[in-house]
C-alpha cells in the first residue's frame, strides 16, 4: 500500500480546456508528485482531490486524446 502525499505544497496548473462563462468550471492538475497525479475541481480546491497513479493518468490522457475507450 502506498502513502497518501502531503499535497499542501503542490503547484496546482488549470486545464486549458476547462471552460464554463467564468472560466470557473476548472479542472486542476499537480505535477511532480512521486507515483501520483492528483487532479482537483478548482471551485473546491480545499476538498479531496483524486489521485491517479502515473500509469493510470498517461493511459487516461492519451486515451482522451485519441477520443476511444481505455482501460487500465
Amino acid at each position: 500500500m502506498r502513502a497518501i502525499p502531503d499535497l499542501s505544497a503542490a503547484q496546482w496548473q488549470k486545464s486549458s480546456y476547462s471552460g464554463g462563462q467564468q472560466g470557473d468550471a476548472c479542472v486542476e492538475v499537480a505535477y511532480g508528485i512521486a507515483d501520483f497525479v492528483p487532479v482537483r475541481d478548482s471551485k473546491e480546491p480545499l476538498a479531496a482531490s483524486l489521485l491517479f497513479t502515473s500509469t493510470a493518468w498517461d493511459v487516461f490522457v492519451t486515451s482522451v486524446k485519441r477520443d476511444t475507450d481505455f482501460t487500465v
